[in-house]
């Protein structure tokens, strides 16, 4: 792949991994208020990259 070339479907399977990880450890932390609000965090930044690549995928998808 060229150095200016995206794989969009790999960066979208690697974001909906970020986001089932980040999902499991917000729930398994439910007696560890730091570690929930931190993942919660981490699910935010994980929406701006849905936001960025996985609705871009749809958009396309839908077409």
């Amino acid at each position: 792949m060229k150095e200016n070339q995206y794989d969009l479907q790999e960066m979208n399977t690697l974001i909906q991994t970020m986001k089932k990880t980040a999902k499991t450890l917000h729930d398994q932390a439910a007696s560890f208020p730091a570690v929930q609000k931190n993942a919660t965090r981490i699910l935010a930044s994980i929406k701006m990259l849905e936001i960025n690549i996985s609705d871009i995928i749809d958009l396309n998808s839908k077409k």
